[in-house]
Parts: structure tokens; C-alpha cells; sequence
């Protein structure tokens, strides 16, 4: 990819970035589903779209794979297709290339890593099953999940191998052992992820085009055979493929789903992209594919509402704490999200501040990028920090020292947390961020095998129909653990390319 076109892919994902939240509360997301066609051209406007994508003028009648889809999962599927000798291309509805993965935050989990070897953590795959089961409140798909943990190193490997380094390891909430990888720098994994694969799709000469809405999925004689497609929402097309891989994402912004399968949900900002419409799930149902899950909605805990962002799991990981507006804990801020969710929502204004030191800045970069937004708080001492977040100074002060003793101690005797305990905070300036709960992640979505073969209801494959990322469902039981969902999209989106190679090979 050349220098300029870089340079203007990564301005306009930072824009996406910023722009892309849902709101808050019910009228703005009234607000955004009415916008979503504005916001969609202000970032097509911006000048990497036809810079940095393939012509509408290249488009071919067929191609051996088509990938519905240009996030981490998509982009991998095509990677590895193109690897495995065939012609994929990539459709991608939004202007720019990587859908909600451009949004993650926190890192990638695996288990048995050669960066956790160098590191010298020990970690098992067994142990990351354990606690994903576990985090998942045993209703993960365990046949899933055995394939996730032990493909795990080998995709962190891969990525290693195409120029995606993520070697800078944490931890986050629900596992015992650092296992959540980050760039070398520290900073947000999904920005990382999406120039790195951008890069690698680019240089592999594999067609991406944006603005390329998949409106159907095609088949004949039982047998999945194209689709059609919307061009800049004028011109439709027929493709014909021997193969479908479908990474379109979940639904976490098509909140007139979630309130069918969720009411209790209505009125929650969210944190995804506007493109996260569940047009994927739609599409295969129509083909006969089935769902699993689809009420288990992951409600984030930290995420700052007034423009709907998520606040990672990092920050937590490397030491900060949650207070209350009486400046006081009331959580293990690292146990699973959907327990810290509950225990913010028992507060009487359901929300709480993060509070943090500049070593917990210096440690996890995305922290700059908050503050570029404007959502960062920041005094020279912890009670002027009280002062300006507005809860008593000298329950903050004696929060700040009972919480630096557990973390000398190794034992936290209030909340029994045992994670994020590697530093104390008690290095000025002091910042704090404001944050309340939010809709994050759709676990439910299509039912797929560990092939990534699309299910129908009797449980055989859909011949030609593959789906990886969060578009399928399953994986993650109940309740998704922190780090997962990036770790998914690069295990079972290189898997859809494998495996939809070797059906066409098959044929």
C-alpha cells in the first residue's frame, strides 16, 4: 500500500473511530438510525475510500470465494484463501474496511504463546478453556471453544508472521494469567489489526471493495452459489463463487432486534459501529442456516455515554480501580463483565468513575486516545481529583491507601480481586474517566461447526456457506471473556479461508 493512501486509510478509521457510537439513550438512537445514510457519505467523503480500495470498475462476474465482510475475520478468511491458491474477494458495505475490529480495544487472548514463553508467564490452553467455560456460566459450545484455545498460539503466530506483532501481554477480567496480547507499544489492538491486514490484503493483490452492500445470498440446487450486491447504494450486481464466507459481524446497533430479543436492553448506548446490523443473520436464516443464543447481549461495564466508547478492559488489567459517587470501591473491578455490570447497576445513579495514575497511562496507550476525546479528568493529587469528579476528598484518599496497601499485600480483603494488582497508584497526576454500562457485544448469531460450515436445523452443513466472527454464536456461552472476540475473529476467520478452499478443492 502506498505511503499516501496509509496515511489517508488511517485518518479516516481514527474518524470512524470517534464518530461511530449510537448515542445515548432513546432519542439519539432514534437519532442515528435516521443519520445513518449522513454519517455513512461524511465517511466516504473523506478521501481513503476510492484512494485506498478497489475500483467498482475491477469488479469481475465471479470469483472462486466471496467474503461478506471486511473486518478481522474477513480479511483473515481472504489471507489464508489466497494462500491456499484460490481468487477471494471481499465485499464490504461501509466506506472503510474493518467494522467493529477497527472498535476493539483491550488485545487478543491465547494460551501457550511463544510471547508468554519469552515473558516466562505460564499459561495453559487448558486453563484458558477452564476459565472461559467458566466465564460463560457452562454454556459455551464446547467443541468450539476446545478448537478456539488450542488454535489460539498458532494465530498469534500467524499474525506475528504477515507483520502483526502483538507481544505486549495483559490481562483482563475473568482470567487468572496475562494472556490478552497488545501491540509492542501497549496501545488499542483493533486500529493495529486493521492497517496490518489492510496492508496484507492489499499486498496480496486481493480485491476489496467498500460501499458493496450484500443484499442476498445466492444458491441453486440446495448449493450456495454468489450474491447479489448494492454498489453505493444505486447500482446492483450478481456474483457468482464456488464458495459464501460470511464475517458481516453481530447486530449490537440494530437496536430494534435487540429490543425484540432483549426489551430489558432498550434505551442503552452502544458501543458498535453503525454497520453492525445483523444483515448476515437475516441473510443465512433465509437460506435455512439456524441461531443460537440470540438473547445473550454482553452489556459493557465501562463505557463513556456520551459518545457511546467503550473504555477497555486494559485500563482495569493494569491497576486502575472503580469507585462510586461516595468516592468508594464496590466491586472486583476484574471479575466478568457481566458481574461488574451488575454491580455498577446497583448503584443508585448506575454508573461509576475509573481511577487511575500515570503509570497506568504509560502502560496502556488507548488512554491517550481518551484523552484526545476528551474523556479524561486529570488533577496533581487524588483530592483535587475528588474535587473535580464531584465524591467526597477523604473517602477518595482513604480508598487510594486501603487499595495501594492490597496491592503491596497481594490481598485484597474488601472485593478479593487477584488481577491487576502489579502496581499500586500512587504515581501523580491522577486522572479519572466517568463511565456506565452499555451494549457491546452480540454472542448469539448462526450456528456453525468447527469447519466454520453453516448449520441448518438438523445440524448439516449448507454446502458452500461458511461464517466466522461475530456473526455466529456459541463461542462464548452467556457471557464473553475480555480479549476473546479478537482472538475469535482471527482463528475462526482463518479457518473459513482454509475450509472454503478445500471445498472448492473437493468439488
Amino acid at each position: 500500500m502506498k505511503k499516501k493512501a496509509a496515511g489517508a486509510l488511517s485518518l479516516v478509521l481514527s474518524v470512524m473511530l470517534v464518530t461511530a457510537g449510537c448515542g445515548n439513550g432513546n432519542d439519539k438512537v432514534n437519532e442515528s438510525k435516521s443519520n445513518n445514510n449522513e454519517k455513512k457519505e461524511v465517511e466516504a467523503v473523506s478521501g481513503a475510500s476510492e484512494a485506498s480500495y478497489t475500483p467498482f470498475d475491477q469488479l469481475k462476474d465471479k470469483y472462486d470465494i466471496i467474503i461478506v465482510g471486511a473486518g478481522g475475520a474477513g480479511m483473515s478468511a481472504a489471507l489464508e484463501a489466497k494462500e491456499k491458491g484460490m481468487n477471494p474477494v471481499i465485499l464490504e458495505k461501509m466506506p472503510v474496511a474493518g467494522g467493529n475490529t477497527t472498535k476493539s480495544s483491550s488485545g487478543m487472548n491465547a494460551s501457550e504463546t511463544k510471547f508468554q514463553k519469552e515473558q516466562n508467564i505460564e499459561d495453559s490452553n487448558d486453563l484458558f478453556y477452564e476459565e472461559s467455560l467458566k466465564g460463560g456460566h457452562d454454556t459455551n459450545d464446547k467443541e468450539m471453544l476446545r478448537f478456539f484455545v488450542d488454535n489460539s498460539a498458532s494465530a498469534i503466530d500467524w499474525l506475528d508472521s504477515i507483520g502483526i506483532r502483538l507481544n505486549n501481554i495483559t490481562i483482563t477480567g475473568g482470567m487468572n494469567e496475562k494472556r490478552t496480547h497488545r501491540p509492542e507499544d501497549g496501545s488499542a489492538v483493533g486500529q493495529y489489526l486493521v492497517k496490518g491486514l489492510v496492508k496484507n490484503v492489499q499486498e496480496k493483490e486481493i480485491p476489496l471493495f467498500v460501499n458493496a452492500d450484500v443484499k442476498e445470498i445466492t444458491e441453486k440446487d440446495g448449493k450456495v452459489n454468489g450474491v447479489k450486491v448494492l454498489f453505493n447504494q444505486t447500482e446492483e450486481k450478481t456474483i457468482t463463487a464456488d464458495a459464501v464466507v460470511v464475517t458481516t459481524g453481530g447486530f449490537g446497533a440494530n437496536m430494534d432486534l435487540i429490543s425484540e430479543v432483549r426489551p430489558d436492553l432498550e434505551g442503552y448506548v452502544t458501543t458498535n459501529q453503525i454497520g453492525s446490523t445483523g444483515d448476515g443473520i437475516k441473510m443465512i436464516e433465509k437460506l435455512g442456516g439456524t441461531t443460537v443464543d440470540m438473547d445473550q447481549i454482553q452489556v459493557h461495564p465501562t463505557v463513556q455515554q456520551e459518545k457511546s466508547y467503550l473504555i477497555g478492559e486494559a485500563v482495569r488489567g493494569e491497576g486502575a480501580i472503580l469507585v462510586s459517587s461516595e468516592g468508594t470501591r464496590f466491586t472486583n473491578e476484574l471479575d466478568t463483565r457481566d458481574k461488574v455490570t451488575a454491580s455498577i447497576n446497583t448503584l443508585p445513579e448506575k454508573a461509576a468513575t475509573l481511577v487511575f495514575d500515570s503509570g497506568v497511562k504509560s502502560r496502556v496507550k488507548a488512554v491517550e486516545q481518551y484523552d484526545k476525546m476528551g474523556f479524561v479528568i486529570q488533577a496533581d493529587s487524588i483530592e483535587a481529583l475528588a474535587k473535580e469528579i464531584g465524591v467526597p476528598e477523604d473517602k477518595l484518599a482513604t480508598t487510594l491507601d486501603t487499595w495501594n496497601s492490597a496491592v503491596k499485600n497481594k490481598k485484597d480483603a474488601e472485593f478479593g480481586r487477584t488481577t491487576g494488582m502489579d502496581n499500586d497508584l500512587s504515581t501523580g497526576p491522577f486522572y479519572a474517566i466517568k463511565i456506565a454500562p452499555g451494549i457491546h457485544y452480540t454472542m448469539g448469531g448462526v450456528k456453525i461447526n468447527t469447519n466454520t460450515e453453516v448449520l441448518n436445523k438438523d445440524g448439516e452443513a449448507i454446502p458452500g456457506l461458511f461464517a466466522a466472527g461475530e456473526v455466529t454464536g456459541g463461542l462464548h456461552g452467556q457471557n464473553r471473556i475480555g480479549g476473546n472476540s479478537v482472538a475469535e475473529i482471527i482463528i475462526f476467520g482463518r479457518q473459513a479461508g482454509i475450509k472454503s478452499a478445500e471445498f472448492i478443492k473437493a468439488k
